[in-house]
């Protein structure tokens, strides 16, 4: 395990290694949701670096990273992964990412199509229609007037279905306190990113292979717009992880190992 700094665009990134089973495993890197942190993949390390050696990193504006003040865009966000892969020494690699983490994935991929060897895309979306623009609006308004608590409650009811609530309060609260801990200037600046999401009609130009994977039960990323990015995308496969909200990878653990270990070579 190594940890430390990056130094990107305007901010110093916080990033961390997981070894994998070998010194020449191939790698995967990790770009986590608005609001949290590297620290949300803590539950898949274990089956993840059964093949693949991982890098992490806090996207700009959350966790260790700093946010500086002002709206950021994708491209912004896009450089900082691939500042993240060369400070790691890293040329290709498999990508994983969550809701913002998933989109910046897509435009690290139409980008950088040399190195994603191949692109997992979580409870995403690819374009912004004005109701998802509206929302981010909302919530941006009421972080400046009461801080991260004021949108604390309505997250963690997107992202975790209440019965995981229930039964697994030591997880809500570690979520809860990744969101409260978010830096106000930066989850405003990555709402204004999500704001102007425009890759869906890029998204044929994806060449590596792509897995898209969604919550059943998300209504932040719903499955006709996950469905019509999988379709835009040659080649790439869907899957839906049962009873799952915004973030299935800790609303139900086992079903999210089981949509992506074929893809990603863990069975």
């Amino acid at each position: 395990m190594a940890e430390g700094f990056v130094e990107a665009r305007g901010a110093r990134l916080r990033m961390r290694e997981d070894a994998g089973p070998a010194p020449d495993a191939p790698v995967l890197l990790l770009s986590n949701s608005l609001a949290a942190s590297m620290r949300m993949w803590d539950r898949q390390v274990a089956l993840l670096t059964r093949r693949y050696r991982l890098v992490r990193y806090d996207t700009r504006g959350h966790g260790e990273s700093e946010a500086p003040a002002g709206d950021y865009d994708f491209d912004l966000l896009v450089e900082d992964m691939a500042a993240v892969l060369d400070a790691a020494g890293v040329a290709r690699a498999a990508v994983m990412g969550l809701s913002l983490g998933g989109m910046t994935a897509l435009g690290f991929a139409l980008t950088h199509p040399g190195r994603v060897e191949r692109l997992v895309c979580c409870d995403a979306r690819a374009d912004a229609p004005p109701p998802f623009v509206a929302s981010w609006d909302e919530r941006v308004a009421a972080i400046r007037a009461g801080g991260m608590a004021a949108i604390l409650e309505p997250t963690l009811d997107r992202w975790l279905d209440p019965g995981f609530r229930a039964a697994r309060p030591d997880v809500a609260a570690w979520v809860a306190e990744m969101i409260v801990s978010t830096p106000v200037a930066g989850y405003a600046g990555c709402a204004a990113a999500l704001k102007r999401l425009a890759f869906l009609p890029q998204m044929h130009r994806i060449a590596a292979p792509t897995l898209f994977v969604r919550g059943e039960a998300d209504g932040g990323a719903p499955a006709d717009a996950m469905r019509a990015m999988a379709a835009a995308v040659p080649g790439a496969l869907f899957a839906e992880v049962p009873g799952a909200r915004h973030l299935p990878n800790l609303d139900n653990e086992a079903g999210f190992a089981q949509a992506v270990s074929g893809f990603l070579g863990l069975s």
